[in-house]
């Protein structure tokens, strides 16, 4: 049993997809993104993001519309298809890119042809070499042609927004998907050549019980997913509006939430699922997000886990975020506003922040903490954080020895407040973050 302590999860805490996080953007120089791209050597990912979905979610905070008006979805491919032009003369040639990935809103609602014609671009336009495809799907607008454009482009990795399969919860997040819709999703998606199938579920969410929680659980493993993602919902309706249509009254109080988030790391873990973090999983030793927990290779971005080395990450479409060592920059989040800048061949990116040498260093040790449970801390950095770590040790939670602070097992629900006490910057945003479980 994880032992309980209200108290150090009282503070509501960044994700830490980057450090600083987004809450910490300012605008920035169009120059500082093209200067970081003009440097980009190497391996380079990209990150592309349709901010569009065919039914709007209650729950869900992603930067998304409806794509019922197709005149406005077509003038975004436009202006997304110039940005890809534009970024792409600023790469060296020794760049080279690996990885793609898809995510949005969703990428399934395009029509398929479109969405080939986007693949056939970025191939066109960028250094791309045996790339890795991922794709992020929604269920219920998962069709055989869809299916059939995944197995054509060789994407064998994909994640599925399944969130629950308890009705009266779907029912109240607005997002209602029948068991047999997300099986022929899968069906479709495993004929397609896709080898690695990840679910995005959540607990915290209303009128789910932790009874409601196992059993989605269960159906997801008797589906056979390689990786599950078990988040805690987080309700911020003063950041996403649409949220105010979710009755927070229904919601599962915090002691609630924690047992939920132990029920789910004990069944998958006694389920033949490695923990990656602490609401990562996934099903095999032989799962490459596996392999780089155990080798040291895990890393953290604004994907969440990945395997993914790249030193740079760039971020096509609105709202997308491109990371670089020195620089974090998102391009405009407002949808027309984005295909403005873009459609003229302007650097859409308007906000981000330069990291500091002291910020690079606080973002390796929060990166290390969450992904290996540990991070070797520089003398200076310890000083100033032991007060703020006390009352973790104290509890068992968290262990230094010769600089190196390291999370305990008991600790691990704890792994994103403890990660906080190296980030100076939360303090003045609490009301930005979620519950770190």
């Amino acid at each position: 049993m994880w032992p309980y302590y209200p108290e150090l999860l009282e503070q509501s805490v960044p994700r830490y997809t980057s450090f600083p996080t987004a809450a910490e953007f300012k605008a920035i120089d169009e120059g500082d993104f093209r200067t970081a791209v003009e440097c980009a050597e190497g391996d380079v990912s990209l990150y592309v993001h349709i901010p569009f979905c065919e039914k709007i979610c209650h729950y869900c905070g992603c930067n998304t519309g409806a794509a019922g008006r197709r005149h406005r979805l077509e003038s975004y491919l436009d202006a997304l298809h110039r940005e890809i032009e534009t970024v792409s003369r600023l790469l060296p040639s020794s760049s080279q890119v690996r990885r793609i990935a898809f995510g949005g809103g969703s990428p399934n609602a395009l029509a398929p042809t479109d969405f080939v014609r986007l693949v056939d671009d970025l191939i066109i336009r960028f250094r791309i070499s045996d790339p890795v495809f991922s794709i992020e799907l929604d269920p219920r607008t998962i069709s055989r042609e869809w299916a059939e454009v995944i197995k054509a482009l060789g994407i064998d990795r994909a994640s599925l927004g399944v969130q629950t399969f308890a009705p009266h919860c779907q029912e109240a997040i607005g997002r209602i998907q029948s068991d047999e819709l997300i099986r022929e999703a899968t069906g479709l998606l495993r004929n397609a050549g896709v080898t690695s199938l990840n679910f995005d579920l959540m607990y915290g969410l209303p009128l789910q019980s932790s009874d409601d929680l196992l059993d989605t659980l269960q159906r997801t493993v008797t589906l056979g997913a390689d990786r599950i993602a078990l988040f805690g919902y987080a309700h911020m309706p003063h950041v996403v509006p649409r949220q105010r249509a979710v009755d927070c009254r229904s919601m599962p109080d915090r002691p609630a939430r924690f047992a939920m988030a132990e029920l789910g790391f004990t069944y998958l873990r006694s389920h033949g699922f490695s923990a990656i973090g602490f609401d990562h999983f996934a099903c095999s030793a032989t799962d490459p997000l596996a392999i780089a927990a155990q080798t040291g290779r895990l890393r953290r971005n604004f994907q969440g886990f990945t395997d993914d080395d790249a030193s740079s990450l760039i971020g096509l479409g609105a709202s997308a975020i491109s990371s670089f060592e020195t620089l974090l920059a998102q391009n405009e989040k407002n949808s027309g506003r984005y295909r403005m800048l873009a459609s003229d061949g302007r650097i859409a990116t308007v906000r981000g922040v330069s990291r500091s040498p002291d910020d690079q260093v606080r973002g390796r040790v929060i990166e290390q903490l969450l992904c290996w449970g540990k991070a070797q801390v520089p003398p200076e950095l310890e000083a100033e954080t032991s007060p703020l770590l006390r009352p973790f040790m104290d509890r068992g939670l968290a262990s230094r020895e010769d600089g190196t602070i390291s999370i305990t097992p008991d600790g691990l629900p704890y792994s994103r407040a403890i990660a906080a006490q190296f980030d100076p910057y939360r303090e003045h945003l609490p009301d930005r973050f979620s519950s770190a479980v």
